[in-house]
């Protein structure tokens, strides 16, 4: 039975996270364990926990003598991360498309299709969400479940990479919407190959989006003449 302190060590872990992926937490400050207790209104115990669970995990890094930061990825870095995704969702769609659409899968392209002729009603969080939820449940629908044992370890990784800022227009959100309605427009054809392909060109965009946001920072950084501050994953 899970005791008090790990439970609140699991809470200091997620909002942790959360702050990460948000960009609250930046990988140039050092962070200090009583201030994210404050800041979290939690004991130093528990934060001190979190903070070691999260280097564990690859989120943050101790340096000697300098402290704990948050770990900043690099395109290469990123670029792994894509690659992964693409093997594993990929496989995902293929099986998909071999068992046809959930309920729950169609219910979401609904969703899609009225989002995608909206998409100036909706916020990037909002599409971001409904796309998260739809590549979750074409873990569901593939119905492998040693493929899901091997997904779950790395979804923290792809939540940090998804969480790099991006500078989002309606038409670039409305096309996020075209290319998650094609996977399934494949999945419910039962067309694997089409699936699959569209899941690798899907994820493939997405790369280049967060790749091409690298060399921005890089532009704005050589620009300015101090340091910019800029998220860090």
């Amino acid at each position: 039975m899970p005791t008090n302190i790990n439970l609140l060590r699991d809470q200091a872990y997620k909002l942790l996270l959360d702050m990460v992926i948000s960009g609250e937490l930046h990988s140039e400050d050092p962070l200090s364990e009583r201030k994210l207790a404050e800041r979290l209104s939690m004991g130093r115990t528990p934060v001190r926990e979190a903070l070691r669970a999260l280097v564990r995990d690859g989120v943050m890094e101790s340096q000697v003598g300098r402290g704990t930061f948050v770990r900043r990825l690099t395109p290469e870095d990123v670029r792994a991360v894509y690659q992964t995704r693409q093997a594993l969702e990929g496989m995902a769609a293929f099986l998909a498309a071999k068992n046809g659409p959930t309920k729950a899968l169609a219910g979401l392209g609904m969703q899609m299709k009225y989002m995608r002729e909206h998409s100036g009603d909706y916020s990037r969080s909002q599409i971001d969400e409904i796309g998260a939820e739809f590549h979750r449940e074409l873990f569901m629908a593939a119905d492998n479940p040693v493929l899901l044992e091997v997904f779950e370890p790395l979804r923290l990784r792809f939540q940090i990479a998804f969480g790099l800022p991006r500078h989002n227009s309606t038409d670039q959100l409305r096309d996020t919407l075209k290319e998650h309605l094609a996977i399934l427009e494949a999945v419910e054809r039962g067309d694997g190959p089409d699936a699959q392909a569209a899941m690798w060109e899907h994820l493939e965009h997405g790369l280049q989006v967060r790749l091409r946001n690298f060399e921005q920072m890089d532009d704005s950084q050589s620009a300015s003449p101090e340091p910019a501050i800029q998220q860090s994953l």
